[in-house]
């Protein structure tokens, strides 16, 4: 797990780095978000497939195509999730 960082624009969280690298690298995925959720949330990956289907890796929750990949929502505490998966 990794520290929440004080800001918001590393895109990959270093822990992802090594399971993001390997998914990119072994599968037909693209990967357009990632969060390990700092201890408060599940880990999330957002892949898209080649046809088109977006979905949460790990859940395998279909999720709907949004504007500039905007899947996460901020808690009040500041930590990022997505709201489709953490019903």
């Amino acid at each position: 797990m990794c520290d929440k960082l004080p800001y918001s624009n590393p895109r990959i969280d270093k822990c992802l780095i090594p399971i993001i690298n390997n998914l990119n690298k072994s599968t037909k995925l693209t990967t357009l978000a990632s969060c390990c959720g700092h201890g408060k949330y599940n880990s999330t990956i957002v892949v898209k497939d080649r046809k088109g289907n977006i979905f949460e890796y790990y859940s395998n929750k279909l999720l709907s195509p949004k504007k500039r990949n905007r899947y996460y929502k901020k808690d009040k505490i500041g930590f990022y999730f997505i709201p489709e998966v953490n019903n």
